[in-house]
């Protein structure tokens, strides 16, 4: 799930508003997570900053280096008894003490839905699994569960720490966070492919006439670009879904979650202008770009 040089409201970033400069345990490439804002209250930014770290270091463990898949999950599983003994009361190991110290006091004092950060774990299993076994998604519906544990519980996290818990708030957010993973995934098609990771689901490939072969090899072909729009529009229609959360939000949340959605569709934006093409050039915002986004922004 990592990709590296990500904007703060794009993709990378996901679900909702922000946090304060990060501790050196989370390293600041966390794609399923907001970076530095100070549009963040600051009695927020500890806990923010311990999911964070949480949340960086589990995914660096399933994707970083060349450790292998075997290594990987018994590293992760390692981490979820940490994760389970700090829930707990316990003591975690020495190995994540700088991850798990701070997350354990932010779970007592914010009282932290513990099986949301567990969910996040899953995802993580996941992507090692799905890499090492080669396999893709075979629907939308696999997708979209992967979306829900990889994606969903960080918005899920932070409108807890808002204290926004109203149904229409938590289906609004998945609709924003499933949007924002999924748009990360089109728009890294041609790093992700390479590292074999491949979430086009194969109903919507076959659907389309695309070809794997061709998929897989980076080939732009009239039928992979109808995939690739199809799926970009998927994403779309689901942040549209979600975006009237930015008006339900109090303040300052409300403002910077306009950003990242905006930031989100501007993405998809960048997709449908490569026509295909994203298979080999990943997509990026730049300064022009935040020009547009802060104007539509403020016309939400």
């Amino acid at each position: 799930m990592t990709s590296e040089n990500r904007p703060p409201s794009a993709p990378a970033t996901r679900p909702l508003p922000g946090a304060a400069a990060q501790s050196p345990a989370a390293v600041a490439h966390y794609e399923n997570f907001p970076v530095a804002s100070l549009l963040c209250p600051a009695h927020l930014r500890p806990p923010i900053r311990a999911i964070y770290a949480f949340a960086r270091t589990a995914d660096d463990i399933a994707d970083e280096g060349d450790t292998p898949a075997v290594q990987r999950l018994q590293d992760l599983a390692a981490f979820a008894a940490d994760l389970q003994a700090v829930a707990t009361g316990q003591p975690p190991s020495t190995r994540w003490e700088s991850v798990f110290l701070p997350l354990r006091d932010m779970i007592v004092q914010h009282q932290l839905p513990v099986h949301l950060l567990a969910d996040l774990l899953s995802a993580f299993v996941q992507d090692v699994e799905k890499t090492r076994d080669a396999e893709g998604y075979a629907d939308r519906a696999e997708l979209l569960d992967y979306c829900r544990r990889s994606a969903n519980p960080v918005g899920r996290l932070l409108l807890h720490l808002y204290g926004v818990h109203s149904a229409q708030a938590l289906q609004e957010s998945d609709a924003i966070c499933t949007a924002l993973q999924l748009a990360n995934f089109w728009q890294d098609l041609s790093v992700d492919i390479p590292r074999g990771r491949h979430y086009l689901p194969r109903a919507d490939c076959a659907a389309h006439g695309a070809c794997q072969a061709e998929l897989l090899a980076g080939q732009t072909t009239p039928q992979n670009a109808r995939l690739i729009q199809g799926s970009a529009d998927w994403a779309r229609g689901l942040m549209e879904q979600g975006a009237p959360l930015v008006h339900r939000l109090p303040g300052r949340m409300g403002w910077e979650l306009r950003l990242v959605v905006q930031g989100g569709l501007r993405i998809l934006d960048k997709v449908d202008a490569l026509k295909g093409a994203s298979l080999q050039t990943r997509p990026r915002l730049h300064a022009h770009d935040w020009v547009v986004i802060l104007a539509r922004a403020v016309a939400m």
